[in-house]
């Protein structure tokens, strides 16, 4: 009996060993998990470091699934591309899912939709209008599609003045529809109506875009689109890919900090508005030096501005009217022009603001309302200091020999027509008609070298 125990023990030994090593590397190993993230803003260069942050904390877990929650009007093409160049790169499966009830996936969104390896959406949701927003001008006529005799009488006169701008566009129009065209055909979609969405700015409710092949699936919400891909099949990396989506635990990802603040500082008018307050900032401490505030606060807004610039798509002509128009106002504190310069500094202001972003994409321009808020308030701060020069214009010399003339003096002695008077402090010697007594105030008439001229304060009474 004791030669079998002692033969169980040497097998169960290390038999227990090796589970309990194998349970300690099970329960150290990460446990996959579902990655959601929200982009529920226009397309810009926020919810670009955003996704692709996203991205890359997916692949660094290994996830097994990263969801793009997604409701936009549309956005930049830059951040646009940055978004699908991730998308195409990751080695975890991205879903694109437009969501909730009455979201969109305009314009970029389109885009995206169509590069990720799930698109779904759910019901009462949209997608489509994916015409190139910075284009001006009417759409683009598909090919074969032949005008109206009026219209081609309109066209025959325009031809020599729109020649360039049609090239351009058709150009613009081309690119856009060859590469959402080529996404069709990596994931396996609707090419043809993808062309359709970029020429014509086609849209799709989400029950049609299912039955046209645009979408692979409608879900009510996360947890119905994971239970829909459970056992789905997809292909990553050239690689088919079974999705095992059950019992795992889903994690939203919050915008990080840099993020949120990227956020801000790329709002066009938040941008224009740390333009303004940078330059005014400095200008005031150049102006009163020493206490280092507004130096220190116009340091700060302007580099953050000039960042935000930096991400945006900026008209440099219009970034040029606006320094023109700010130089010119502030031209008008220093060297008074009775409003020439704020007039014509508010002008290459609006205009400069109104250009400023080369973009006509409506979410990354700037307000009118913010325009004509500053307008004002720069309007404001002309008239002001219009007002103080004009002020100063009327108010009576008080330096020099010419501030003599109507000043209030005291007589400190005084002998028949000659004497001393204090004059701004300073003992001065006096001449005058008539006798006067120490202590008494008469006035000034008028000056002769060091000697003043003097005349009785006092109202003559008539008898």
């Amino acid at each position: 009996m004791t030669v079998v125990l002692s033969g169980l023990r040497r097998f169960i030994a290390p038999l227990l060993i090796v589970a309990g090593m194998a349970g300690l590397a099970f329960a150290q190993a990460p446990q996959q998990r579902v990655l959601v993230l929200d982009v529920q803003e226009a397309i810009g260069p926020a919810s670009a470091e955003y996704i692709e942050s996203g991205l890359e904390r997916a692949a660094r877990e290994n996830a097994a699934l990263l969801v793009i929650r997604m409701d936009t009007p549309g956005g930049l093409e830059t951040s646009m591309r940055d978004i699908i160049r991730g998308i195409l790169a990751s080695p975890v499966p991205v879903a694109t899912f437009v969501a909730p009830s009455g979201a969109r996936a305009a314009s970029a969104g389109t885009y995206i939709l169509y590069a990720s390896h799930i698109a779904a959406m759910a019901p009462g949701t949209n997608l489509g209008a994916a015409t190139p927003v910075n284009l001006q001008g009417p759409p683009t006529e598909l090919p074969g599609r032949d005008p109206k005799p009026s219209d081609k009488a309109k066209d025959e006169e325009k031809d020599t003045e729109s020649a360039k701008g049609s090239a351009s566009t058709a150009k613009a129009v081309n690119d856009s529809a060859a590469y959402i065209e080529s996404l069709a055909e990596l994931r396996g979609r609707n090419a043809e109506w993808a062309v359709k969405a970029v020429r014509e700015a086609a849209s799709l409710p989400a029950s049609r875009a299912l039955e046209s092949g645009v979408i692979d699936m409608i879900a009510q919400d996360v947890p119905a689109l994971l239970q829909a891909l459970e056992g789905r099949s997809i292909k990553i990396m050239g690689e088919d890919r079974v999705l095992k989506l059950a019992r795992l635990t889903v994690e939203s990802l919050e915008p990080s900090w840099r993020t949120k603040l990227l956020s801000v500082i790329t709002n066009p008018n938040i941008a224009l508005l740390l333009m303004m307050v940078g330059v005014y900032g400095l200008i005031l401490e150049f102006y009163n030096p020493g206490t280092f505030i507004a130096g220190t606060i116009g340091g700060i807004s302007l580099l953050l501005g000039l960042y935000a610039l930096n991400v945006l798509p900026v008209n440099y002509a219009g970034a040029a009217l606006i320094a023109l128009g700010l130089t010119l106002i502030v031209a008008e504190a220093f060297t008074p022009s009775f409003g020439m310069l704020g007039i014509g500094g508010g002008a290459a202001f609006v205009v400069g603001a109104t250009l400023l972003f080369d973009t006509e994409s409506p979410e990354f321009q700037v307000s009118p309302g913010f325009v004509i808020t500053t307008t004002v308030i720069l309007g404001g701060l002309m008239i002001f200091l219009l007002g103080l020069a004009l002020r100063a214009h009327r108010r009576p010399i008080a330096a020099g020999e010419e501030a003599a003339p109507g000043t209030i003096v005291e007589v400190i002695d005084w002998r028949g027509h000659t004497g001393a008077v204090l004059y701004r402090g300073e003992r001065w010697k006096a001449q005058g008609p008539a006798e006067f007594r120490p202590g008494q105030t008469v006035r000034v008439s008028g000056r002769d070298g060091l000697t003043l001229t003097v005349t009785s304060s006092e109202p003559q009474r008539s008898t």
